[in-house]
């Protein structure tokens, strides 16, 4: 591993590492610009020509059938597993559920605010160099715990037209039944803009590689997105006490990410010592203290944040920026990627400082109401007509006026 003396340093490596070989915005343009023009049959083209599958529009829809036939196909112990991971994410985002709030003064006025949930998602389920299986439960329970009636799925096809057996039977077991074989940047166009076979979704959830994550951003107005992602990252924050095993073992998981990338954080010159003895891809930064890695934490604001020190919960109080924080040595972000509940989908490349990770209040809609009683409406509209005076918004004025 290479080691890190200051934070400008890594992140100059670390924007290295992500940069993208060619410049892929005009080529995603062109992709939506010909689907939405031209629907069923540019995505058959862009399937034959990226994936190397003939696919006719009547074959886009997997059928009922084929979805049936991959749960029947699991063995007890995999469905007891896959039931195990949805009940524990189905718990977590039921208790994120928000509830109607109500605020009613004395004098009769009422606001309220309601939550909906929108009609209808697009999600994406990568199947390219390794199927996301978990993302189907990691994207669908919250969006059903929210209360989304229609729910879609996209996901490139294998030579031989099939989709991933495990993906079909995730979805089985959740009770999806519209799924299409088709991926990249032209999935992402037909779930904006719709086809002749692909009905146009309210928003677009789930992962992908940089030709699908463009194609988000450029469609992002049309459709809702959930986040722009990169490559999966991952910052262990490690003292003196954390365990190397443990340490280089989660690195090493990392890795397995394509373009992943790991960060150690350290003050231990021990740790640095027996890390760069190691085969591993990834950066160490030093600092002085732990203080000092707290504050580099928040600044390189990570998708996983590890927590390897004596007293984890301590260090915890000072962190602001991290998609998912894993507290203490038996903590392992697999835990987050799999069973433990939280979605595994969390912003990158440092949008951890704006962006969360998915939640119930993704697929929701916050509409506000208001009731006003006459004796409210007195009592508001002097500050009114001296702020809406300053705008000079005078009509704005007399339609208050006119109900008193």
């Amino acid at each position: 591993m290479r080691v890190v003396r200051n934070l400008d340093s890594l992140e100059k490596l670390i924007l290295k590492k992500r940069a993208k070989k060619n410049k892929i915005n005009e080529r995603v343009n062109k992709i939506i610009k010909n689907v939405k023009e031209r629907g069923d049959d540019a995505l058959g083209e862009y399937t034959r020509k990226f994936d190397k599958v003939k696919i006719s529009p009547n074959e886009l829809r997997v059928s009922e059938v084929e979805i049936s036939a991959a749960f029947n196909a699991l063995d007890s112990s995999l469905i007891s597993s896959f039931k195990f991971a949805i009940d524990n994410v189905t718990k977590f985002y039921k208790e994120q559920l928000p509830k109607t709030q109500r605020l009613k003064e004395a004098n009769g006025k009422v606001l309220i605010t309601r939550y909906i949930p929108l009609e209808r998602i697009g999600i994406y389920i990568p199947a390219g160099t390794a199927p996301l299986i978990s993302t189907v439960y990691m994207s669908v329970i919250p969006a059903r715990v929210a209360g989304v009636k229609d729910i879609v799925l996209t996901s490139p096809a294998a030579l031989d037209k099939s989709i991933n057996p495990f993906i079909l039977a995730v979805a089985s077991l959740l009770k999806i039944k519209e799924i299409y074989r088709v991926g990249g940047a032209q999935a992402i166009a037909a779930l904006a803009y719709g086809t002749k076979t692909i009905r146009k979704v309210d928003k677009i959830i789930g992962p992908g590689n940089e030709f699908v994550t463009e194609a988000k951003r450029q469609v992002f107005g049309e459709v809702g997105i959930d986040m722009l992602a990169g490559p999966s990252e991952v910052v262990i924050l490690a003292s003196k006490d954390a365990n190397l095993d443990y340490l280089t073992a989660d690195l090493d998981a990392q890795m397995e990410h394509s373009g992943g990338v790991g960060i150690v954080v350290t003050n231990s010159r021990k740790i640095i010592r027996e890390l760069r003895k190691k085969r591993i891809g990834g950066f160490i930064l030093r600092v002085r203290n732990l203080d000092g890695a707290a504050a580099a934490v928040n600044r390189i604001s990570p998708e996983h944040l590890e927590i390897l020190t004596k007293k984890p919960s301590l260090v915890l109080k000072k962190i602001k920026n991290a998609g998912a924080i894993f507290l203490g040595e038996n903590t392992p972000v697999a835990l987050g990627d799999y069973t433990a509940g939280p979605s595994h989908i969390l912003p990158t490349s440092g949008t951890a400082r704006f962006f969360s990770s998915l939640s119930v209040r993704e697929f929701l809609k916050e509409v506000h109401i208001i009731s006003y009683t006459k004796k409210a409406l007195q009592e508001e509209i002097g500050a009114l007509e001296k702020i809406a005076s300053l705008e000079g918004m005078n009509k704005h004025i007399e339609s208050v006026r006119k109900r008193l």
